[in-house]
């Protein structure tokens, strides 16, 4: 029986309307002037409302080449529901306003057999918006070209279990027709974050988060899960997406195909200068085969 999860997000953190929609992200596309590339296995992009990261996020959808792709594992934090395990999806098709994407059962299926995952009910899924604001993105850059997609909510995870859902997933990379969405903010800076790091070398306010942020890229980019768990230890930087992206990397590390993550556009929500002001990080970047 069809079970529809709703684009619950949509009128608010983007628009309803499909072809106003549809228009927004292949401006976004076009102007990042990214070319397609089959080599490309994997991204990381952001999930805030599309007038804050829209743009950002082309710089990572902007890369997938279609042809030969047959699933998209979503990987998405969870914002609202506390579990230490990953939950999987109940739906068996997620709407969005510019075409549906129906869920692999199979591979549901499969995870399920682990033991290692927990379901997430309808109302946990909907009211989750991390891999709701790749998914527009996804059947624009799909369309015509069927896909299934493989939602994965991501938990409030221990190295040793980011390390074992690694492990349990890496077999997964080694297929090509397999693609991969990591969903994550960075730096959620500002009081009502609760995160105010500044070091004063870098004069501004917004310079030092860029810096942050970027020795946060820089940890990701080298492809270790331990390096970046350890800088997430010593600055505590409030990259949502910190755990999915930790899975990820422990499936680049256990897996036989040779990936390389590389980040291609940094943008912050508003250039913060006083102690008073908030901001947002976006950082998108795509994984891609090294030959």
């Amino acid at each position: 029986m069809e079970k529809v999860r709703r684009a619950s997000h949509a009128g608010s953190w983007y628009t309803s309307n499909p072809s106003k929609l549809a228009e927004e992200l292949e401006g976004w596309l076009k102007a990042s002037g990214i070319e397609k590339s089959s080599d490309v296995r994997g991204v990381i992009a952001p999930h805030a409302g599309y007038s804050y990261s829209g743009r950002a996020a082309a710089y990572a959808f902007g890369n997938i080449d279609p042809t030969n792709i047959k699933r998209v594992f979503l990987l998405g934090p969870s914002h609202h529901y506390y579990t230490l395990k990953c939950a999987l999806s109940q739906a068996t098709i997620y709407q969005t306003p510019v075409g549906d994407l129906p869920i692999d059962l199979e591979v549901i299926k499969e995870l399920e057999a682990t033991g290692k995952f927990e379901s997430m009910d309808l109302g946990v899924d909907e009211a989750e918006h991390s891999m709701e604001m790749h998914l527009p993105y996804l059947a624009k850059v799909f369309e015509g070209h069927p896909v299934k997609v493989v939602p994965i909510l991501v938990g409030a995870l221990s190295a040793a279990s980011e390390a074992v859902y690694g492990r349990l997933l890496a077999k997964y990379v080694d297929d090509p027709s397999n693609f991969f969405s990591v969903s994550s903010d960075f730096c959620h800076w500002g009081s009502r974050f609760s995160y105010t790091y500044y070091d004063d070398k870098y004069g501004a306010i917004h310079k030092s988060i860029e810096a942050l942020d970027r020795l946060g890229m820089d940890f990701i980019e080298t492809g270790d899960p331990d390096g970046f768990k350890q800088y997430l230890v010593e600055y505590e930087n409030t990259i949502c997406g910190r755990h999915p992206i930790g899975v990820f990397l422990n499936m680049l590390k256990n897996c036989s195909t040779k990936i390389k993550i590389k980040f291609l556009r940094y943008e912050q929500s508003s250039q913060c200068k006083h102690k008073r002001d908030s901001s947002v990080s976006y950082a998108s970047a795509a994984a891609k085969v090294d030959a």
